[in-house]
């Protein structure tokens, strides 16, 4: 036969009884015929079983279309951003506050924390304030840098009361700089604020937790004075089983070089084992809790600050930290 009756039977059309189209008998016989698969038989005909697979494959085998990150992911990142955002205001309000060149007189009582600016220009009508030893009663008075501002025979600075509340992590100590170069916190805060802040109290070397630092004088000296009776409260974790014997000696207190320890409160932390114990103190005695234990011949493997005057490092990461808002600053402000 010719090569154009090949071609013509090539596309000719097996016939059925069955209205002209092919049975799935006949497909079948067509096909096995010489015991060789068609092109037919190598997968699903239609497209949509074959796209139904492939979005089931990728399933199984992960969900490739987010990548190498988890969509649940995300909502914990946005906090983060909201979080970040609410810092950075609160610091750009607290920067717009720097002294500058020159300051009303008002201003610059107000930025001391003693009043308010209209409650300052009264202060001032009344004659009770002095810059450079004169008596200074003018409204819009500038204030420069080098002034020496007087109020009620105490001097004042411009500075706003900034609070920083730090977790601090292990290998940091408590000063704002050290003769052995070894790391500070101030290292950790060293953008938390535009004036110098100082540590509030001080934390061992190895101690870790919540540390509040500030420029304000007169809170430290609140803060730290044994006479206000500041409560801290420290997850200690020793060496070995604490007995009960020694937990009862240690809650009735025990004798140390200055007197005797005496502890708010002490007991097992629920869920923990034997070995970790919650203990709530006043006293500010140096590496006073780690000599307590030392006393009954435990060792302390691990000690962390987990409250201070009330401010807890509830969301803060170690080696992080945060602005006190005005309602924890208030509460300070009350105890």
């Amino acid at each position: 036969m010719s090569g154009d009756g090949n071609q013509s039977g090539r596309n000719r059309k097996p016939r059925t009884s069955g209205g002209g189209r092919p049975s799935g008998n006949s497909r079948s016989s067509s096909d096995n015929r010489g015991g060789r698969p068609t092109g037919n038989s190598r997968g699903p005909k239609t497209k949509r079983g074959a796209d139904r697979f492939d979005s089931r494959d990728k399933y199984e085998n992960g969900e490739r279309k987010f990548g190498p990150k988890k969509p649940f992911s995300r909502a914990e990142k946005d906090e983060d951003k909201t979080k970040s955002f609410i810092q950075r205001r609160r610091f750009e309000k607290i920067s717009k506050e720097v002294f500058k060149d020159s300051i009303r007189l008002n201003k610059y009582i107000a930025n001391s924390g003693i009043c308010s600016r209209r409650e300052a220009d009264e202060l001032i009508t009344q004659g009770l304030v002095e810059v450079n030893g004169k008596v200074v009663t003018e409204m819009g008075y500038q204030v420069q840098k080098t002034d020496r501002v007087v109020f009620d025979g105490q001097n004042i600075t411009p500075e706003k009361p900034v609070y920083v509340l730090l977790n601090k992590p292990k290998g940091y100590i408590s000063t704002t700089k050290d003769d052995k170069a070894r790391k500070t916190v101030m290292d950790l805060t060293a953008n938390a604020s535009p004036y110098r802040i100082f540590p509030v109290g001080r934390l061992d070397r190895q101690t870790t937790g919540v540390i509040l630092l500030t420029n304000d004088g007169h809170m430290t000296k609140k803060l730290t004075h044994p006479s206000f009776n500041m409560k801290k409260i420290y997850h200690v974790t020793l060496d070995r089983k604490l007995s009960i014997e020694d937990l009862k000696s240690i809650a009735e207190g025990i004798r140390l070089e200055e007197g005797v320890a005496e502890v708010d409160s002490i007991s097992f932390i629920e869920g923990k084992p034997k070995n970790e114990v919650g203990i709530e103190i006043h006293i500010g005695w140096n590496r006073v809790i780690r000599r307590i234990f030392q006393k009954l011949g435990y060792e302390v493997e691990a000690l962390d600050r987990v409250m201070f005057a009330g401010l807890t490092k509830k969301n803060i990461k170690r080696g992080h930290w945060r602005i006190l808002t005005e309602q924890e600053v208030n509460n300070l402000k009350m105890l």
